[in-house]
């Protein structure tokens, strides 16, 4: 019987240790499944080495499983996620694509501490490392539990506000990949590129369409519509901008931690059923 891809509960975009989550692979995946998720995605930061991990994990507890990743990218001066979903994991030309993402990390962390440091809090360098699981993806998120537990901040969505967002003390710009090369490696490794949680984006209308028109002429084939990230309104603004541009839609918490995301897992509204779910593609 071919399944109904409106009433599956499908959970396209969640983060483990490999990047900024704080839960293994295997934990993620098992956590998925005990909240009802039918159809999961691993898709951590610009690195696919938890994917095997959670394929196994997926296989063991009977969860169906689609590998991903989500690269970042830089475009309109912003940085900009693309969710790549149903990718090889081992195709040579994305390895090398995320390795050339992740090489200038360290960098960035080395001046954020720097910037911090300058601001009353030494020691941040050495303080997210002691979070971030993987080294080579240190990230802002592992700085925010940092100044969490020194007590400069309550939570991590303040940690944000007060430092790591433009215009505060501990944000510094990067240069990620081009909007056309991320779109190029997803579909290179057979994979469907994903704008991630565009609510997210500081970008005006105009610069929301040319950001649309630009990935889809790309090659890119859906659009996040139900995530975390968005209100209520937002998700009807970009399900009518999923209709106009002819974009799937998909469907994610952007999953992190139990005690900092914004949603359980398998939690996300479902879709309007006007959409077509990009998770048909991979379903009998």
């Amino acid at each position: 019987m071919k399944l109904d891809p409106h009433r599956i509960n499908a959970d396209l975009h969640a983060h483990s240790t490999v990047s900024d989550g704080t839960m293994t692979p295997r934990a993620l995946v098992e956590r998925a499944h005990a909240q009802g998720v039918e159809l999961f995605a691993l898709t951590d930061h610009d690195e696919v080495a938890g994917l095997h991990e959670a394929a196994l994990a997926a296989a063991e507890v009977g969860l169906d499983f689609v590998p991903g990743v989500e690269i970042s990218v830089t475009w309109g001066g912003q940085t900009v996620h693309i969710v790549g979903l149903g990718i090889d994991p081992g195709n040579a030309a994305l390895i090398e694509g995320l390795a050339h993402v992740r090489s200038g990390r360290m960098r960035r962390a080395q001046a954020m501490a720097d910037a911090l440091a300058a601001v009353g809090h030494a020691g941040a360098l050495e303080g997210a490392l002691a979070y971030a699981g993987n080294v080579d993806l240190i990230s802002r998120t592992h700085f925010a539990r940092w100044l969490v537990e020194t007590g400069a901040c309550e939570d991590v969505r303040e940690v944000f506000t007060k430092y790591l967002v433009a215009g505060k003390p501990g944000y510094v710009p990067h240069q990620w990949a081009q909007l056309r090369e991320a779109v190029a490696w997803i579909a290179g490794a057979g994979g469907v590129a994903i704008v991630a949680h565009p609510g997210r984006y500081k970008f005006g209308e105009d610069q929301m369409r040319a950001l649309l028109a630009e990935f889809r002429d790309a090659g890119g084939r859906a659009i996040e519509v139900s995530t975390s990230n968005h209100t209520a309104q937002q998700a009807r603004r970009f399900a009518k901008l999923a209709r106009e541009f002819e974009l799937e839609a998909s469907r994610g918490s952007d999953f992190h931690s139990p005690c900092e995301s914004q949603i359980e897992l398998g939690r996300v509204p479902p879709l309007p059923e006007a959409l077509v779910p990009v998770w048909q593609r991979f379903i009998a």
